[in-house]
């Protein structure tokens, strides 16, 4: 079992998807503690970015995501734009001139994107963003690869331990970004970064683990 240009587009529709469907959501954990426009402000990236991914032929799985990248980019306001346009377009640069990735080159490619959100957004783990659900990601993959795990397997842990990622920004206090002006007041609540991101994973195990 491998992941494809195809699967890649499969994965970017079904992220979209759950983006739409969990909007209000969003919207809603980021009026707790942000702009509120999480939400809506992702939603409007990943449409455009089905939209642009509609234009291109199949291609490979760089092309796939560098296409997502420049989209959410453009489209994306607030700091959401910037950091999973630099996810998209990190991966992008991770997977080229590969057909296809197996766990551990998904793994890579992953672990690259991450890379540049953390070069991007100054944030280390524990400061309530989307890495505390993005790097738990990366390092469940990345050892389910080494102990030779199949790519099912490794995709449920990831998933696993991003959504334990996710909810344990809860209890933290936002030291990066709009919520970290509310200090203490941030505390409680659970991270819209955070949330979206593990909406990403989630995709990529329904997506890819067939």
């Amino acid at each position: 079992m491998s992941i494809g240009a195809a699967d890649v587009r499969n994965w970017i529709s079904a992220f979209a998807e759950a983006i739409a469907e969990a909007r209000q959501e969003l919207v809603a954990l980021d009026t707790a503690i942000g702009d509120g426009d999480h939400g809506t402000n992702m939603n409007r990236g990943m449409q455009a970015a089905l939209e642009k991914l509609g234009d291109v032929p199949d291609g490979d799985v760089a092309t796939q995501l560098k296409t997502v990248g420049m989209a959410l980019v453009s489209k994306v306001g607030g700091a959401a734009g910037p950091l999973y346009g630099t996810l998209f377009l990190r991966m992008s640069q991770a997977a080229t001139g590969k057909e296809e990735l197996d766990l551990a080159g998904w793994a890579e490619v992953l672990e690259g994107g991450v890379a540049g959100v953390q070069q991007r957004g100054k944030a280390e783990p524990g400061d309530k963003t989307m890495l505390d659900t993005l790097l738990p990601a990366v390092e469940a993959l990345k050892a389910a690869a080494a102990e030779g795990a199949s790519l099912e397997d490794g995709l449920g842990r990831a998933e696993d331990a991003a959504k334990q990622g996710m909810e344990a920004t809860i209890p933290l206090k936002a030291l990066k970004g709009r919520a970290s002006y509310l200090g203490e007041r941030s505390i409680g609540h659970q991270d819209p970064g955070a949330t979206s991101s593990y909406l990403l994973i989630r995709a990529a195990r329904a997506s890819f683990a067939g």
